[in-house]
């Protein structure tokens, strides 16, 4: 009989920090790439107390992380089986920036209507999307106006004492992060790299 191996991550932590997005909370947490704040992608005023940590103006999007191209497809009218093997094949952290958001916060999408996402393959965020159901908001843990932290000891302490809920995983880790590779696709499912 097969078992499922026991998370490398204290489950109380993982449970806290859902818990805290359910109440439409913020989190601080680690991602595939960097740190990143994050909150329910579907609630507005939760996407609002981003902005305001980040001081970040309003109409600027930030991305989503979403568990799978199935979680991911209720959040846009993109259709096109080539974009979605694409987002299942790639290896480094990829956001796809898709043309038209659906069933998100009003607030979270580009004023042209656009949205990114990514499907991180890390197993903390494979475990917190899963558990959560929905997508949640990812945006460097950083002011808007400052270089997003590379590591988890590079947060501002004005970051750290405004949102609702650090997690625990991966503090001590020292390891750079880096962005990832950003590709848009247009109206006519044509990709575009916007980032390497």
């Amino acid at each position: 009989m097969e078992t499922n191996p026991e998370p490398i991550w204290d489950p109380e932590d993982l449970e806290q920090a859902v818990t805290i997005l359910s109440q439409g909370g913020v989190i601080l947490y680690p991602t595939d790439t960097i740190w990143g704040i994050g909150c329910d992608a579907t609630r507005q005023d939760a996407v609002d107390k981003i902005f305001r940590i980040k001081e970040r103006p309003a109409g600027r999007s930030m991305l989503i992380l979403v568990k799978d191209i199935e979680m991911a497809r209720d959040y846009t009218l993109e259709s096109s089986p080539t974009i979605w093997e694409v987002m299942r094949e790639s290896i480094d952290p990829l956001t796809l920036i898709f043309p038209q958001a659906t069933n998100l916060a009003a607030n979270l999408p580009a004023p042209d209507g656009t949205i990114g996402m990514r499907a991180p393959k890390d197993p903390f965020c494979q475990a917190l999307l899963t558990a959560f159901g929905k997508p949640v908001v990812s945006s460097s843990a950083n002011r808007s106006s400052n270089a997003p932290p590379r590591f988890f000891g590079e947060i501002p302490a004005s970051v750290l004492k405004k949102v609702d809920y650090v997690v625990r995983w991966r503090q001590e880790d020292h390891s750079p992060g880096k962005p990832s590779t950003v590709v848009r696709i247009n109206e006519d499912g044509e990709m575009e790299m916007i980032r390497p």
